[in-house]
């Protein structure tokens, strides 16, 4: 993949940064993308289920989960950034050479296999939400069929992602109108519900930890909210994007900004949406709705669609394909993840023949929609933090790779503020760690009941 910058783009992005903050950033603005595509990647299944079961089961009081979880995300994709703008080097070769052979297989077999297991969770979840809405309109469909239909759909789409530039802008675009499709239809939902405590709403977003509530533990959201934010195949993914899109040292400005309003934002609005508005309906609204661990996303769109609640139109139809649309984005994401790694490991050019065959990896979770007709929580945060201890192995990785004066030469960071960047992602990775060992070590023998029961 060649490392080009067009020298028209260097002078733009020089008299960009020129210009004052505001005119600057909406200058930068007009160019965002792979920060979106992050944002389609995570805003699947994972996030579904604790946003929902955050809501249901506490309220207000833990809008700021996900916040902080994406907060801590970003510190290190802010670095993979860095490196792979300032060096123009191939992400798993620079890996290999600075940190290790080790780091950069179990960085790419990490991206492979995380994308593989939430595939079943994301078919599973779209499967019976497209199932719903079906039914909603009178059709009785199956949930196979269904899955069948959302794998064509998910496969047509990420084969856009090809060679060809314009091909690569097609397909941002329409990870762009998910996302924010997405958010539109959160968006609505939160205008019919209302937000009946406000002073609880702002309060939820200083960090706290609730008992447990109608048998949910606190505990257990806040580890499924950190581990869905980001994802081993988005690391993975995320600077071959980058490179993708041309970007370069030009872009090292743009490529913040593009994290922030791109993949931050996004990400938390809608978090915080899902929340609200699960917290409206269930939690302050008829609490004898939610019986703990065993509501799912399709029977949540039941409830809002209720005719004494939300109606079909806004209950089932908006929210519903809400949902639908963060599995598919999620699940296209996913597949070029794959695609991309098995290129990497096998010093291939991600396209092609071989290219498509690891798209297509992932493929096999359609059998999620069969096996998982409804998903639970004991299914939605196992498979979390299972993708979750993926994570820290490409994390130390690129911290090792931040303090390469050999990797980086003149790029590398220096000073106090180079030590704070550090710091924040040591602090990601251990928070990560800390959080997904405790929780495993505390809870493993229930999910092996569950799944075997």
């Amino acid at each position: 993949m060649k490392h080009d910058e067009n020298s028209d783009e260097v002078a733009h992005f020089a008299a960009l940064d020129a210009k004052p903050f505001l005119p600057r950033t909406l200058g930068y603005l007009r160019h965002i993308g792979p920060g979106y595509m992050q944002s389609a990647m995570t805003l699947g299944g994972g996030t579904a289920f604790a946003s929902i079961f955050a809501g249901a089961a506490f309220g207000y009081q833990l809008l700021w989960v996900a916040p902080l979880a994406m907060l801590l995300g970003i510190i290190v994709l802010s670095a993979v950034a860095h490196q792979t703008l300032s060096t123009g080097q191939r992400p798993f070769a620079a890996m290999h050479e600075h940190a290790g052979p080790v780091f950069a297989y179990g960085w790419a077999i990490g991206g492979i296999l995380s994308s593989i297991i939430w595939q079943f969770a994301q078919y599973a979840l779209a499967s019976s939400m497209l199932v719903a809405v079906m039914k909603s309109a009178g059709y009785e469909v199956s949930n196979g069929a269904m899955g069948a239909v959302a794998l064509a759909w998910c496969v047509a789409v990420a084969l856009l992602y090809d060679a060809r530039p314009k091909l690569v802008r097609l397909y941002e675009n329409l990870i762009k109108g998910a996302v924010w499709f997405i958010i539109a239809c959160f968006g609505l939902v939160v205008i019919q519900t209302g937000i009946p405590h406000p002073a609880e709403f702002f309060a939820g977003f200083v960090p706290s930890i609730p008992d447990s509530s109608h048998g949910v533990e606190g505990t257990t959201l806040i580890v499924s909210g950190l581990a869905a934010a980001v994802g081993a195949n988005m690391v993975f993914v995320y600077p071959y994007t980058l490179r993708k899109r041309g970007w370069g040292r030009a872009h090292r400005r743009l490529a913040r900004i593009d994290l922030g309003f791109g993949m931050f934002l996004p990400y938390a609005i809608a978090a915080s949406l899902m929340v609200v508005a699960s917290a409206s309906v269930f939690h302050f609204g008829d609490p004898d709705l939610f019986t703990g661990k065993k509501i799912s996303p399709w029977q949540a769109a039941e409830v809002l669609a209720a005719p004494d609640r939300l109606g079909p139109t806004v209950g089932m139809w908006v929210f519903g394909l809400g949902i639908v649309a963060m599995a598919l984005s999620s699940i296209t994401m996913q597949m070029l993840s794959s695609g991309f790694a098995l290129c990497e490991m096998n010093g291939w050019e991600p396209r092609g023949l071989r290219y498509r065959i690891g798209l297509l990896l992932p493929a096999v979770g359609v059998f999620g929609s069969v096996l998982w007709k409804e998903m639970s929580l004991w299914v939605a945060v196992p498979t979390n933090v299972i993708c979750g201890f993926l994570l820290p192995i490409s994390y130390i990785a690129f911290i090792l790779m931040q303090r390469k004066r050999a990797y980086l030469k003149d790029d590398l960071p220096t000073g106090p503020l180079a030590t704070l960047w550090v710091a924040g992602m040591a602090l990601a990775t251990s928070v990560l760690v800390g959080f997904l060992g405790w929780y495993t070590w505390t809870n493993g023998r229930s999910w092996i009941e569950a799944i075997t029961s």
